[in-house]
């Protein structure tokens, strides 16, 4: 079957669909990385190499690789190689506490850990389950991949995968105790492959700066990938190398986060770069505000598509940004076969246009949290007909158009005497403020009022930080005023742009 026929069925596995570019365009690159570039068919063979060694070890349908790395060819040839063996991914967040990391790794069950320096050193010593160590970039923290591989030429025995077998597990990003892990399913990623399709294809060359045990990455990777375009790793994000290596890679499409895109549109000399070989540009996994997307909707050409979900699934709402440039502050509608509602605190389903928390349901959801029922459960929502639905966390309303404007994570609202605070209503003010680079709030305790919001910020050079509180507090509700601002040298952010807001309050409560 070749790939066209593949990509038009109802089902193919992501390893079939690289036999078949390898087949077809042998020569044509298919992943590049600082230190590497690999044609489809020398990704095909490593992918080879690596399952038939894994199937020689054992490894059998169903079983779990431990991945820990920065972003390299390698570590894509892994999970590709996992899933070629009928087995699942395991992802792990290489940016995590050595003691997350270990219980990530044990929390896979897998022999095989495949890992760098890097994720060595965030393992600080740590004691892992995981008995067989692979050293991903050759160095001396385990056997060396290419040492470890099967011979030149190996081929893993076939293994037939049906859709709802496992693809991979993904991290939460928890900021204590263990992150749960995500089980995604082959039928899922096939998803997320079918829905890039128009905006990718054999001739994109995407470049992908945020880690790959990211699902933020994924919605790129994946779609990349499976329809045949270049991948490009970023092992480290920096704003003016990224622009270096768009401009000599003619990149086509990327995903970043908004953080990304603020300090890329922050150089001086960004609109001295050649970025005319952009077609889509995407966002995800932070609040992305609409001064930014306007921004980089006039200033960088192509495209610009937010994407709001969850790792987990439900609903993912989809604004192309470049057509509906009057929804700059929603995150767009429900993607095609995706279906959402609003519900109040004792679950009941409200009327559209009202604010209340966000629950959706999709052919994209995830099969479960490992080895954590109950925390699956917790999830789940049904309607009147019995249709299951997942909650997002988020608080929101959905406008007559159908059209999801975010107000907060419902774990982030603060209640003060009695009324509701969204934070992200004052952080919208004070970000339009030209002296605020940065803003977060968060609802710290109060003797008087239950909680109250405070404010952290990032400000230009010579603004005055109880000015700057003045001026919001001037702008809002008696209820909404800020009781405290703290200035910070930046906001500690997770690896894919979130703000860490637990890290704020336990610092302000210290």
């Amino acid at each position: 079957m070749t790939s066209h026929e593949m990509l038009e069925s109802d089902f193919a596995t992501l390893p079939d669909l690289v036999r078949a570019f390898a087949t077809e365009r042998p020569d044509d690159i298919a992943a590049a990385d600082p230190v590497r570039r690999l044609s489809w068919s020398e990704l095909d063979a490593t992918i080879d190499r690596i399952a038939a060694r894994l199937q020689a070890d054992g490894f059998a349908k169903g079983d779990k690789t431990a991945i820990a790395g920065l972003n390299s060819v390698e570590q894509m040839a892994v999970i590709l190689a996992t899933l070629r063996a009928g087995g699942v991914a395991g992802l792990i967040t290489n940016s995590a506490t050595g003691e997350q990391m270990a219980a990530m790794i044990a929390d896979t069950g897998a022999r095989h850990l495949f890992l760098d320096e890097a994720a060595a050193a965030s393992l600080n010593g740590q004691h892992v389950t995981a008995t067989d160590r692979i050293a991903m970039d050759g160095s001396a923290v385990g056997a060396p991949l290419e040492a470890w591989m099967a011979p030149g030429g190996a081929k893993p025995e076939p293994v037939a995968i049906d859709p709802l077998d496992g693809f991979n597990i993904i991290y939460s990003s928890g900021t204590t105790g263990t992150p749960k892990g995500i089980v995604h399913s082959h039928a899922m990623r096939w998803q997320h492959i079918q829905r890039g399709k128009p905006a990718y294809g054999a001739q994109a060359v995407t470049i992908l700066s945020t880690p790959l045990y990211s699902n933020t990455t994924m919605a790129s990777f994946l779609p990349t990938i499976g329809s045949g375009g270049q991948t490009v790793l970023m092992k480290k994000f920096d704003a003016r190398g990224f622009l270096e290596l768009a401009e000599r890679e003619r990149a086509t499409n990327t995903m970043l986060v908004p953080v990304q895109y603020r300090r890329i549109m922050a150089l001086e000399d960004f609109d001295r770069f050649d970025l005319s070989s952009f077609v889509a540009k995407y966002c995800t996994s932070a609040p992305f505000p609409a001064a930014l997307k306007a921004e980089v909707l006039r200033r960088w050409p192509g495209g610009l598509v937010e994407i709001y979900g969850m790792t987990e699934g439900g609903a993912a709402f989809i604004l192309e940004a470049h057509q509906f440039p009057d929804k700059l502050h929603t995150v767009g509608k429900p993607a095609p076969g995706h279906v959402a509602k609003v519900i109040d605190e004792a679950g009941n389903e409200l009327p559209q246009g009202s604010v209340g928390e966000v629950v959706g349901r999709s052919p994209a959801m995830m099969t479960g949290y490992n080895n954590r029922p109950d925390a699956t459960k917790a999830m789940h929502w049904y309607d009147a007909d019995g249709n299951l639905f997942y909650r997002h966390g988020d608080i929101g309303r959905i406008d007559e158009d159908g059209f999801l404007t975010l107000m907060d994570r419902a774990k982030d609202m603060i209640i003060s005497g009695g009324f509701n605070i969204f934070p992200s209503d004052l952080e919208a003010i004070l970000l339009a403020d030209e002296r605020v680079v940065e803003a977060a709030v968060v609802g710290m305790p109060s003797e008087e009022w239950g909680e109250t919001p405070v404010a952290f910020v990032v400000l230009k050079d010579g603004a005055d930080a109880e000015s700057v509180r003045a001026d919001c507090n001037a702008k809002v509700g008696k209820t909404q005023r800020l009781s405290a601002i703290t200035v910070v040298e930046e906001l500690p952010r997770s690896a894919i742009g979130k703000v860490l807001k637990r890290e704020l309050r336990d610092a302000y409560a210290g």
